[in-house]
C-alpha cells in the first residue's frame, strides 16, 4: 500500500515545507503552513498499465476538423466593464475579479447582475460572506429588481450540479474563498479554493454560463490562493484605489487584450464610470510648480494623461534616498543615470522623490521622459508650460525612443487642450492643425523643446 506523504503549505504565498512551521519562511506570515498529504510514489508496473490502459481512450482530432469558436458577446451594461473584458460576456466564460476590502467588488457585481437581469437573463448570486438580507439591502440601495436569485450554499459539488441542471447565464461567487469542495475540507485552504474554482470552471463551460469569482487579496497585494486558480480562469480582473477613483484592470485575459482598465467613481449609487479618465485625473494639477510634467501614457489600448511629480532636495545622508512611486523603480535609475551621465546634472547629494499623481501604477516605457523632464525641472527650478505633454523611452545614450500608438496619444493630448507635444523623432502630427508637435531624438534635445536651452 503506497505510503502517504504529508507536505506543509503556506496559504498566503505557496511555500512548501516538510515539517510544521509557525511561520512561513517565503512570506513571514504566521500561522499560514497548513499540512496536506499526497499519495506515495506509485510503482512502475502499476503506473505502466495505467498509461496502456487509458491510452486506448484518448481522442484526437486534426486541428482542421475542429469547429471554430463562435464568441457570442454580452454587454455587461457598462462601457468601461466592456473595455475592460474585451467587449463583454462570453457564455461559458470564467473571471477572477480580485480586490481589497471595502474597495467594491461586491456592489459593482451587483450592478453587473442589474444589467444582466434587465435584458431577461437569469442571474444567481452565491453570497458566501454575507446574509441574504444583506445583500437585499444593498441591492435596494443600489435599485436592484426582485428578479435576482440569491443562495447561500457553499458546497462547490452542489452549486456546480446547480448550474449544470438550471443553466442560469450569470453567476457570482462571492467569494471563491467560502466554498468547500469536500466534507472534511476548511474553506479558504488551498485544496479548497483550487479544487472549488474547477469544479465550477468545469460546470460553467458546460452550462454556458458566464461565472464570476470574487478573490480575495493577501498582505503582500496579490490575489490569495493557489496561482493555479489564475491559471484555471479565462480571465483575471484585479479593482484598485487611484486619487478617489477605483480602477478595474485586467491582468489576464483570454478573450482581449491584457492591460485594459476602466475608470469608476464609488457614489452612494454604486459604481460610475468616469468619461473622460485624463480630466479627472489631472483635476488637481498645480499650476506654475516646478517638477510636475504631463505624460501621454498608455494602458492597454487607452491613451491616458496623468502627472508625473519630482522632487529634488539636499540629502542630510551619506547615501541620497531615491523614493518611487506608481512606476518601475529600475527604469526611474536608469533615467536619473542618463541625466547625470549624458546632460551632466548634477544629482549627487540630492534626495530624489518621483511619484504619479493619484495613486496608478504605470508600467508604459513612454514615461520615462517625463520622469527625465519632471527631475529636470525640480532640480533647476524651471516650470513646465502649462499646455505642455510629453511621451518617449530613454536610451542609455539619452536617445529618446520610440513608443507604440503616439497617434492616439497626440489625439488624446489635443482634445484635452494640452497643445504642445514633444515625441520621439519620426512623428508626423500633420494630421493634427491644432497641435504644436516637436520630434526630438534625445532628452537633451526635448529640453530645449520645452525650455528653449
Amino acid at each position: 500500500m503506497a505510503k502517504a506523504v504529508t507536505i506543509y503549505v503556506c496559504n498566503e504565498c505557496e511555500a512548501q515545507s516538510p515539517v510544521a512551521m509557525g511561520r512561513c519562511p517565503r512570506c513571514s506570515t504566521w500561522n499560514s503552513m497548513e499540512a496536506q498529504t499526497d499519495g506515495a510514489k506509485v510503482n512502475a508496473k502499476s503506473m505502466s498499465k495505467k498509461i496502456k490502459r487509458s491510452a486506448v481512450n484518448i481522442e484526437i482530432q486534426s486541428l482542421a476538423n475542429v469547429d471554430e469558436l463562435d464568441l457570442l458577446r454580452t454587454s455587461s451594461g457598462i462601457g468601461e466593464v466592456d473595455r475592460v473584458i474585451g467587449g463583454g460576456w462570453v457564455p461559458g466564460g470564467v473571471f477572477l475579479l480580485a480586490g481589497e476590502p471595502g474597495i467594491g467588488k461586491s456592489t459593482l457585481l451587483l450592478q453587473l447582475a442589474a444589467n444582466s437581469i434587465a435584458i431577461n437573463e437569469e442571474t444567481l448570486y452565491v453570497a458566501g460572506e454575507e446574509s441574504l438580507g444583506q445583500v437585499k439591502m444593498r441591492a435596494q440601495r443600489l435599485g436592484l429588481g426582485d428578479e435576482l436569485m440569491l443562495t447561500r450554499e457553499i458546497d462547490s459539488r452542489e452549486l456546480a450540479a446547480h448550474i449544470i441542471e438550471k443553466q442560469p447565464a450569470f453567476v457570482i461567487v462571492d467569494s471563491i474563498q467560502t466554498l468547500l469542495a469536500d466534507d472534511d475540507g476548511t474553506p479558504g485552504s488551498l485544496s479548497q479554493v483550487r479544487d472549488s474554482t474547477a469544479i465550477l470552471n468545469q460546470a460553467a463551460k458546460e452550462a454556458g454560463s458566464t461565472l464570476v469569482l470574487i478573490g480575495h487579496i493577501t498582505k503582500q497585494g496579490s490575489i490569495a490562493g493557489p496561482k493555479v486558480v489564475e491559471h484555471m480562469v479565462d480571465a483575471t480582473l484585479v479593482l484598485e484605489s487611484a486619487s478617489g477613483f477605483r480602477v478595474l484592470r485586467s491582468v489576464k485575459n483570454r478573450f482581449g487584450a491584457a492591460g485594459e482598465m476602466g475608470v469608476f467613481e464609488m457614489t452612494s449609487e454604486g459604481m460610475k464610470a468616469v468619461d473622460n479618465p485624463s480630466e479627472a485625473f489631472l483635476a488637481e494639477r498645480p499650476k506654475g510648480v516646478p517638477g510636475s510634467v504631463v505624460c501621454a501614457a498608455l494602458e492597454g489600448q487607452r491613451p491616458l494623461l496623468l502627472e508625473v511629480q519630482a522632487l529634488a532636495a539636499k540629502s542630510p545622508y551619506p547615501s541620497p534616498k531615491r523614493v518611487v512611486q506608481g512606476l518601475d523603480y529600475k527604469r526611474v535609475d536608469v533615467v536619473l543615470a542618463v541625466l547625470e551621465r549624458r546632460l551632466e546634472l548634477p544629482l549627487a547629494g540630492l534626495d530624489i522623490y518621483v511619484n504619479v499623481a493619484g495613486g496608478l501604477r504605470l508600467t508604459d516605457p513612454g514615461t520615462d521622459l517625463a520622469v527625465a523632464l519632471a527631475v529636470y525641472s525640480a532640480v533647476t527650478n524651471q516650470t513646465v508650460p502649462d499646455e505642455t505633454a510629453v511621451v518617449g523611452e530613454v536610451g542609455l545614450a539619452g536617445e529618446l525612443r520610440s513608443v507604440t500608438q503616439l497617434e492616439r496619444r497626440a489625439l488624446e493630448c489635443e482634445k484635452s487642450g494640452y497643445t504642445n507635444f514633444v515625441a520621439p523623432k519620426g512623428f508626423d502630427a500633420k494630421s493634427s492643425s491644432n497641435l504644436n508637435a516637436h520630434s526630438v531624438k534625445s532628452v537633451a534635445a526635448a529640453i530645449r523643446a520645452v525650455w528653449g536651452n
